[in-house]
C-alpha cells in the first residue's frame, strides 16, 4: 500500500454516487476537493464523521472546497445513509476498492489490537490542479473534521 504525499498527482477516478449519478475527479478539476474515505455507512464512527462534514460544509464551501465521501458500500446503502443522516454532499461507491487502494486508504491496519485488512479512515485534499494538498491517514472519526479545518487554516 502506497500513501499519497503532498504534491503527488491525485489518481483520477469515476464512481457511482448515492443519488444515482457519477462523480469523476477530472470533472472537479479547477475546484479544491476534500475526499474522505470511510469504512462503512451507518456505523457509529462513520455517521459521526459524515455528520461532522455535513455540519462544517458551509465553512468548507466558503473557502472553495467541495466535499466527497467514498466507501466500499453499495450505492443503495449510501443512498439510505445520505437520507438517514441528511447528508448534503455526494457519497460515492468504490465496491472493488480500487480507488481506496490507489489513495492508500485500503490495506493493513490495527483494529482492537489485531492486524486486519480493510478501509483506513483517511482524508485527502486535492487542489484545483489535481495535486495532493494534504493527506491524512488513520484519522479518528470524532474530532477529525475540526482538526482538518484547523490544518486548512479555516478555524
Amino acid at each position: 500500500m502506497s500513501r499519497l504525499a503532498i504534491g503527488d498527482h491525485a489518481p483520477d477516478f469515476t464512481l457511482l454516487t448515492a443519488d444515482g449519478g457519477q462523480v469523476a475527479l477530472a470533472g472537479l478539476r479547477g475546484q479544491k476537493v476534500v475526499i474522505f474515505f470511510f469504512p462503512a455507512a451507518m456505523t457509529p464512527g462513520c455517521t459521526t464523521q459524515a455528520c461532522d462534514f455535513r455540519d462544517s460544509l458551509s465553512a468548507l464551501r466558503k473557502a472553495g472546497y467541495t466535499v466527497l465521501g467514498i466507501s466500499p458500500d453499495p450505492v443503495d446503502k449510501l443512498a439510505e445513509f445520505t437520507a438517514t443522516a441528511e447528508l448534503t454532499y455526494p457519497l460515492a461507491s468504490d465496491a472493488d476498492r480500487s480507488v481506496l487502494s490507489a489513495y492508500g486508504a485500503f490495506g493493513e491496519k490495527k483494529l482492537y489490537g489485531k492486524t486486519v485488512t480493510g478501509v483506513i479512515r483517511s482524508t485527502v485534499v486535492v487542489d484545483a490542479d489535481g495535486r495532493v494538498e494534504l493527506a491524512q491517514y488513520n484519522v479518528k472519526a470524532t474530532g477529525h473534521v475540526a482538526k482538518l479545518l484547523r490544518d486548512l487554516g479555516l478555524a
